[in-house]
């Protein structure tokens, strides 16, 4: 049995700043359990109030594996994040924890892994590639959100080298359950943006021996009926019977260099939730066309000095708008002490005009972890 001063060594060591580390706590017998998290003090400079002040958070976690006989391993994930930015005593549990994955499946030989739980949705396969700034990036990847971030309820399945037989190509499969007010998880109580009715999405990846990546996915995911007419009966923008999301991304991992960019639509998925004053509000996007690119050097000492481009435009055609959501230019580092603790500083240049048609806001921000 494991004991407790195991755990007073091993939680301390995990949350070290600014890196996500993994302690091996029990290995026995096919069964084998792993603690990993990280603690993050970060600061946030804007004259924009909601990008201005402290953002530490901790997350922990652990992963599973049991092997239930010679081709076939059982396995699961939990982690969360707790946020350290409120006072004692004003805990929110929709706000201060964020159950982040909480999944598991079975793992078969070259046939690949299936799982069910919370989990990526696999819409954000292609926007991982550029979602690799220090601290920002990856925009339009929004949890619980038509399967282009953290998602509710998916099921899914991964197959890496393509059974076995030809190197660097992996597929998958991923389905996801309603989420919305005829469901037990929230009821009425989910937001518009968070809601979603049953939908499937596919990614396929081929990344070559010197480093070359290439990947495209695609899913398609039903609207809710509030998101179309909302709880009191009122039209919103951007209807539609479903929410599709498309990508493509091209990425080189070498010789210590990062580069990599991709283009994405998502039709009836954006929630833009914005106006000027004095003009209709934007609910949901018609089309949201993205694009990203981003190059990285890593050092040798440890610093990896980022260069980010990061834009998206939304199209609302029943108010016949069409600009910006988010447009900057990013600039930063990271800088690693070991393997255990980092600290990073990004600066983003907003794009963003103050004429912008849906009120986003156009400051430059800074963070500090």
């Amino acid at each position: 049995m494991m004991k407790r001063n195991i755990l007073a060594v091993v939680i301390p060591a995990l949350l070290a700043a600014g890196a996500v580390n993994a302690a091996e706590v029990y290995n026995k017998d096919g069964n084998k359990l792993d603690l990993y998290g990280k603690v993050t003090a970060k600061h946030l400079f804007s004259d924009n109030h909601a990008k201005n002040g402290d953002k530490s958070y901790a997350r922990l976690g652990f992963k599973g594996e049991t092997q239930i006989n010679s081709n076939i391993t059982g396995y699961g994930r939990y982690e969360a994040e707790f946020a350290a930015n409120n006072t004692e005593g004003a805990y929110n549990s929709s706000k201060d924890v964020k159950i982040r994955y909480a999944f598991a499946g079975l793992k078969i030989t070259d046939f690949g892994t299936i799982d069910y739980g919370r989990n990526m949705g696999i819409a954000y396969d292609s926007l991982a590639y550029t979602d690799v700034l220090p601290e920002w990036g990856g925009d339009q990847s929004n949890a619980d959100n038509f399967l282009t971030g953290r998602s509710t309820g998916v099921l899914t399945y991964r197959n890496k080298d393509f059974f076995g037989l030809v190197d660097g190509l992996n597929f998958g499969l991923q389905y996801q359950g309603a989420n919305n007010s005829g469901t037990l998880n929230e009821g009425n109580g989910r937001k518009l943006s968070r809601q979603n009715g049953d939908g499937w999405g596919t990614s396929l990846e081929y990344v070559s021996p010197v480093g070359v990546g290439v990947v495209a996915n695609y899913a398609a995911i039903n609207r809710t009926n509030e998101q179309n007419y909302a709880f009191g009966g009122a039209d919103l923008t951007g209807q539609g019977k479903k929410a599709e999301a498309w990508g493509t991304g091209l990425k080189y991992n070498a010789n210590n260099i990062y580069v990599a960019a991709i283009y994405s639509e998502l039709r009836n998925a954006s929630y833009v939730d914005g106006r000027r004053a004095g003009t209709p509000k934007t609910d949901f996007a018609d089309k949201t066309k993205i694009f990203e690119a981003v190059a990285q050097y890593n050092f040798d000492f440890g610093l990896t000095p980022s260069l980010g481009y990061v834009q998206a435009k939304a199209q609302d055609n029943t108010n016949n708008r069409n600009d910006y959501i988010t447009k900057y230019v990013s600039v930063g580092a990271t800088y690693a002490f070991n393997k255990n603790f980092s600290v990073y500083s990004e600066y983003d240049i907003n794009l963003i005009k103050d004429t912008n048609v849906y009120g986003v806001n156009d400051d430059d921000k800074v963070a500090v972890g």
